[in-house]
């Protein structure tokens, strides 16, 4: 109390010194000086905003005099009271009075322009948190702004936004336009109060005609005193990022400026700024990268960032500046080929997310992305356009991913640019701007004709389509109903079609383009006049159905044969085949699956999404059986799985991301007809099928889903997690994860893309395998006979008993000799005799009850084979007769013969073409195809010959089901058990030893001569699979390819033709020739053993590049320049060039760095297809601090400076961490996996902190750790800033503490900028420190 009372006093003893000082006229300095004594002998702190308060309300307004202004403005030079609170006091009162007293408003702004620039002296002084929560408290900064926390730099941020706010309103009131803002009013008290004027202005008979002069020529000032504070350096620092972080709040103050841009009469007035300046000054406030800086680092990597991208504007699409940018589309593109992965997510979703992320880091433009994924696509259909034959993938997914995939692609950019617009002018603009790029990408193909040539199976329709266009000029209507009266010969001579006018329609099915493409030069080739008007009489057809014509045996084979052009079209056959007669049904099951889901590529995502709906019959509404409803659908289901069990077709399902669902929609049909006993058959196109062959069909296809055909060894060898990507519960788990996904997605409409549209179209419930119990129990026993021998087999029970009938069944000429395949231990009767008409109820058995018995039936036949009693041929004789009897059965002979392989306790078998088919005939011509094939890798083949007249041998079971493979035809009624059986096959004997996986090739290819390249290619493969050092030198090899290093013609020109060459098939045009080392590695890196490691040798490979880079990119004459680099890279800003390196040495280095940046986004490429987002993580936990912490051996100087070649070394790690985390995570947040974003670049911005403290000792070079996070970080701020606002800040703060100190000032506080609002008061605090030394 007594403290108050005597503080009480001191303002009075204040207050009574200024009026005694005012009414004496004593002079200011001598007030000053006594009340700063006065102050002093108090302990009142200074500057004092009690002091400042008491002041300003004693001018305002009863003391408005010339000696009061004064004394304030000395109290302001003595620093007796806080300037810029001094000037928050005045605005609340001034502002609002500012035409009753024109010239204290005149003072105000004097003061202003004075004291608001000074800010260093703000922060560095005493008293600067109480000031600023002073000012908070005076103008309610944090209420108006809404902005949470009490930071001190943030009010700052705060108070001279609202300055400008305060300044334009107040003029927009003054010339009456505030009233057509969107709010008709001012957040700030501007609004002119009028008031009594009693001679406080001195107005007092004077000519009112002067104040209104006085009050136009303040509007004037105010406004210029606004282009001052954006002119100025520090202001304008300040006001940029009030513009990132607040932004709505910036939004109405250009909505106020324009508004006094367009009308006010006082800036048209102005001496000093004209509006197109002012806009012109505002306009140009960016952030603190947009200008230059001294630090030389940071001059480095965007000068040779710009070099980068400038390159590719004037290159080919083929040359190696152009694959900089573009090079891991072609290899994502080309991955995606390979039938062995299961796609959790849609194919055009991960590279909607890929094409965003190299958009980012390369800083292109939306046509030059759009462009460049064309050219991608169109490569890859050129390597596919001869393709060997094999059970692969091939060219129907080629061109689903050109046509279908990357279409839709475009149209998840395009909308997503819709949605993410807040208002319809700025969707629109932002519409159009991505709709003309995409027009420009597109006509920009035209001139790229050698790649539009369409394969051969396409011409029909790329004739159809530059007929549609020539139609559409002509002014000839009827659409697809003329296509079918036309016939060949009526085709005009000029209307040959290319891949361009299949992409053309490809984007207007999708409403991304319109039928302006039509009238592009060179578009339409022919006359107009010479579309035929007269045409055949119509057959039938898509037309003739849409008019109502029955479904027809005629009719179906036409539509079976030809895709349907339209929506509405494939929407017909939807309803027969939901609503339709119990034939027409069946007939429209079998139109969906045929060429409108293979080549249908304007409608197929709806195609794909129309089958995988029918898969799931509802129950009828009648229904009352005790069995399920699935049995009553018994025909209709099997011409669907059929229709979808081809190995493109499967591919294409895969990559439209249906897989999962598919899986939730074959459980139910596989339980259902697996429990059903095939006594009801139905009649199928004249044939007889049994609830057997729907299980078998379904069965087989589940498995082909879930990629069955991965070998047991690869759940023990494989240390990255992958396993569980082989099992139904992983599918599974995707598909209630992606229907859970879809619902957040589609109720955050600006993030809805193709998969959400899709499923929310299916059924939404989640399914377990707890829901499916047979099929949970034969998955169940399939695992144990994984993971250990076979045993349980009780004599007398069920399962024996029907194990008894199916060796009976299966050796029927061996049990008529009264021989035994069950062990006595195991069997309670005899398994002989005539008793074939008792044994046959026993396999009148549901499927799921003979698949439980399988397994020791094979294990009785393998031991009988093992001992002598059973010969090879009847061995794979029997098992034949049990894959014709359920040929759902291979699924189990191929897991239970694959798991014996891998216990390694069986005698080898002598393929002696004896007991056993010999590979003798061709082995060595297998063996030289594969010497050629790895001809320019640089591996050693080993030698396939087993020395004298020893004959090849293999594991016993592998022997088996090689035999057994080989007793099949290739017809369509049986390739899809094969494909399933052989596949795994085939991953059986590559994990096996050499030379396995080649005696099995020559013995196919024995068989099936066609598959022969495909075969031999399969056994290449396998040398990689059983070497480390081989996959390194594989890598090795793609490395030099791409750029250009090798000493080869093909290898010196590098990109993408290099790494990729012409494709698969153009390897055996005219006999096998080496294969291409991307091709090589894309199809043999799943084989890796010890996925983890490919991470550290990516990062070895990299740093060795790099030198090699610049010890071939630098001309000699330009070496000694560049030796004198070495040391503190600093030395040479006294260069005249802007990066600080010798001229001359200047475009030598940006082309090094454009070949840098190649090659990190080929490791970038490489680690993210190997490993994924596991891999990914562990390079940045793990592989990149190692390699920092770790040191490293001194290399001999090839001539160029160690300094250069430590930061392109930097550089590199950077950009391949960068891209890493964009091509996994995704650039925004749409995609599944940026969850995990957060932590794992969290934990990395850690590290580098923490290294940056001193907490972590370093062993790598120093110039390549700056080099690494200057890189790193300016690449996260100027690609992906978003990302920063994840990670927590305290991180980022102390990065930035850490980049200060490291001269990194400039990216320091691009970093804080970048990081949200909880980081902007910080950076302000940087910017007003005075540390810095911007330039203009």
């Amino acid at each position: 109390m007594e403290t108050v009372t005597v503080r009480s006093s001191q303002w009075d003893r204040v207050t009574e010194l200024t009026k005694l000082a005012q009414e004496r006229n004593t002079d200011p300095l001598v007030w000053a000086m006594e009340l700063s004594s006065s102050l002093n002998s108090a302990g009142i702190s200074m500057p004092s905003t009690d002091v400042a308060e008491l002041l300003v309300s004693h001018i305002c307004w009863s003391n408005n005099v010339p000696n009061a202004w004064k004394l304030l403005e000395k109290a302001l030079v003595f620093r007796i009271v806080p300037p810029l609170f001094v000037l928050a006091l005045l605005s609340t009162r001034v502002i609002p009075a500012r035409r009753s007293y024109p010239m204290a408003y005149r003072l105000y702004m004097e003061l202003l322009k004075r004291y608001a620039f000074s800010l260093p002296s703000l922060i560095n002084g005493p008293n600067y948190q109480k000031i600023m929560e002073s000012i908070n408290d005076t103008l309610h900064l944090s209420q108006i702004f809404e902005l949470q926390g009490s930071e001190s730099g943030m009010h700052v941020i705060e108070y001279v936004f609202a300055v400008v706010c305060q300044l334009l309103d107040a003029s927009l009131d003054d010339e009456g336009l505030l009233e057509l803002t969107a709010e008709k009013k001012s957040r700030w008290p501007v609004a002119t109060q009028e008031m009594e004027i009693s001679n406080r202005d001195g107005f007092a008979g004077k000519r009112v005609e002067h104040r209104e002069g006085l009050c136009r020529m303040n509007t004037v000032q105010a406004i210029e005193i606004i282009g001052e504070l954006f002119g100025d350096k520090l202001t304008s620092m300040i006001l940029y990022l009030a513009r990132r972080n607040m932004p709505t709040h910036w939004d109405s103050f250009m909505q106020h400026l324009h508004l006094l841009v367009s009308n006010s009469s006082a800036l048209r007035n102005s001496k000093k700024i004209s509006p197109e300046a002012l806009v012109l000054l505002i306009s140009k406030n960016r952030g603190v990268l947009s200008r230059e800086c001294k630090t030389s680092s940071r001059k480095f990597l965007h000068a040779v960032m710009a070099s980068g991208s400038f390159a590719l504007s004037a290159s080919r699409c083929d040359d190696a500046s152009t694959s900089v940018l573009w090079l891991p589309i072609d290899l994502f593109l080309e991955d995606t080929m390979d039938g062995s992965k299961v796609a959790a997510t849609s194919a055009a979703d991960t590279l909607t997310g890929l094409v965003k992320a190299l958009r980012a880091v390369n800083c292109t433009s939306w046509k030059n992305t759009f462009f460049g994924l064309w050219i991608s696509a169109l490569r890859l259909v050129n390597r596919e356009r001869d393709p060997s034959e094999g059970p692969v993938p091939r060219l129907d997914t080629c061109l689903c991913l050109l046509l279908s995939i990357t279409p839709l692609a475009i149209t998840n950019i395009i909308k997503e640019e819709e949605n993410d617009s807040s208002t319809s002018d700025q969707r629109t603009e932002a519409t159009g701007k991505h709709r003309q790029a995409l027009v420009s990408s597109l006509q920009q193909l035209h001139d790229y004709e050698g790649l539009l040539t369409p394969p051969l199976p396409a011409i029909p329709l790329a004739n159809q389509a530059a007929l549609k266009a020539m139609m559409f000029l002509s002014g000839i209507s009827g659409g697809s109903e003329y296509f079918d009266g036309l016939r060949l010969n009526d085709m005009p001579v000029n209307c040959a079609g290319s891949l361009w006018h299949l992409i053309v329609e490809a984007c207007i099915a999708r409403n991304i383009l319109d039928t302006s493409a039509y009238l592009w030069p060179g578009y339409v080739k022919g006359q107009c006049n010479q579309v035929p008007r007269n045409m055949s009489a119509p057959s039938p057809s898509w037309s003739s159905l849409m008019k109502g014509s029955p479904l027809t045996p005629p009719m179906v084979s036409v539509l079976v044969s030809t895709p349907a052009s339209s929506l509405a079209e494939i929407e017909k056959i939807y309803e027969i085949a939901v609503n339709g007669p119990a034939e027409d049904k069946i007939s429209a099951a079998a139109i969906l699956c045929g060429a409108s889901l293979a080549r249908g590529w304007n409608i197929q995502e709806h195609t794909v999404l129309f089958i995988t709906r029918l898969l799931s019959p509802s129950v009828p509404s009648d229904y009352s059986g005790s069995d399920s409803h699935l049995i009553s659908y018994a025909p209709f289901l099997n011409v669907l799985i059929v229709g979808i069990s081809s190995v493109d077709c499967i591919q294409i399902l895969s990559l439209h991301g249906l897989v999962p669902q598919l899986v939730g929609a074959l459980m139910p049909i596989c339980e259902a007809f697996g429990s059903c006993p095939p006594n009801v058959s139905w009649t199928l196109m004249s044939e007889e099928i049994t609830s057997h062959a729907v299980f078998s069909n379904a069965f087989t296809l589940l498995l082909t889903l879930w990629r069955f055909d991965q070998p047991p060894l690869e759940h023990v060898t494989r240390d990255v997690p992958v396993g569980s990507h082989l099992t139904p519960e992983y599918l599974l788990l995707v598909r209630n994860s992606q229907l859970a996904f879809s619902e957040d997605l589609l109720k955050d409409q600006s993030k809805s893309k193709q998969l959400s549209r899709v499923l929310s179209q299916l059924p939404r419930e989640p399914i377990f395998m707890d829901s499916f119990p047979k099929l949970k129990c034969w998955y169940r026993q399939h695992q144990a006979c994984i993971a250990s021998p076979l045993s349980g087999l009780v004599p007398g029970t069920p399962v024996h008993q029907i194990v008894e009938a199916l060796l009976n069944f299966m050796f029927r000429k061996i049990n008529s000799a009264g021989q035994s395949l069950i062990p006595p231990t195991s069997s309670g009767s005899n398994s002989s005799g005539s008793g074939n008409e008792e044994i046959s109820p026993h396999l009148k058995l549901p499927a799921w009850d003979i698949l439980e018995a399988v397994p020791f039936v094979l294990n009785a036949a393998l031991t009988a084979c093992a001992h002598g009693t059973l010969s090879p041929r009847e061995l794979a004789t029997g098992l034949k007769h049990l894959a014709d009897f359920l040929p759902a059965s291979l699924a189990t002979i191929t897991s239970y013969f694959s798991a014996e392989v891998t216990r390694g306790i069986w005698k080898p078998a002598s393929m002696n073409g004896t007991d056993w088919p010999s590979p003798a005939a061709n082995l060595a011509t297998v063996e030289q195809q594969v010497k050629k094939i790895l001809a320019d890798t640089g591996v050693d083949v080993p030698s396939l010959s087993v020395g004298g007249s020893s004959p090849a041998i293999l594991p016993l079971p592998l022997a088996v089901l090689v035999s057994l493979t080989i007793t099949y035809k290739l017809d369509r009624d049986t390739d899809r058990f094969l494909n399933l059986m052989g596949a795994a096959v085939s991953n059986l004997a590559t994990s096996c030893p050499w030379p396995c996986m080649p005696v099995m090739a020559a013995l196919w290819a024995q068989k099936v001569r066609r598959w022969s390249d495909f075969l031999v290619f399969s056994a290449s493969r396998t040398v990689f699979h059983h070497s480390s050092d081989a996959v390194v030198q594989l890598l090795r090899v793609c490395f030099t390819a791409t750029l250009g290093l090798g000493r080869s013609s093909i290898e010196s020109n590098g990109g993408v033709g290099s790494l990729l060459g012409h494709g698969f098939g153009s390897h055996f045009s005219g006999g096998i020739s080496a294969v291409a080392p991307g091709i090589l590695y894309l199809r043999v890196h799943r084989a890796v053993r010890n996925v983890m490691f490919m991470s550290e040798e990516i990062v070895s490979l990299l740093m060795h590049f790099v030198r090699d880079i610049a010890d071939s990119g630098v001309p000699a004459k330009d070496l000694e320049k560049l030796k004198k680099t070495r040391g503190d890279i600093r030395s040479l800003s006294s260069q005249k060039t802007d990066i600080g390196f010798p001229a001359s040495c200047h475009v030598s280095l940006a082309a090094a760095m454009v070949r840098v940046k190649l090659a990190a986004s080929l490791g970038a490429s490489l680690v993210w297809i190997t490993g994924g987002l596991s891999l990914v993580q562990s390079l940045l936990k793990e592989t990149l601090p190692s390699w920092f912490i770790s040191a490293h051996r001194s290399e001999p100087n090839g001539g160029v400076s160690e300094g250069m070649v430590a930061r392109l070394r930097g550089y590199a790690l950077a950009y391949l961490a960068v891209l890493c985390g964009t091509f996994c995570w995704g650039v925004d947040s749409s995609s599944p996996t940026s969850k995990w974003r957060p932590s794992m670049l969290g934990a990395h911005l850690d590290f580098l902190a923490s290294a940056l403290d001193g907490k972590i000792s370093l062993g790598c070079n120093k110039a390549t750790w700056r080099a690494y996070v200057s890189g790193f970080v300016s690449l996260i701020v100027g690609c992906t800033p978003s990302w920063l606002l994840e990670v927590d800040l305290q991180v980022l703060k102390r990065l930035s503490k850490g980049l200060k100190r490291c001269d990194e000032e400039v990216l320091a506080l691009a970093l804080l900028e970048a990081s949200g609002v909880g980081a902007m008061g910080t950076a302000a605090e940087m910017i007003i420190e005075g540390s810095l030394n911007f330039a203009r």
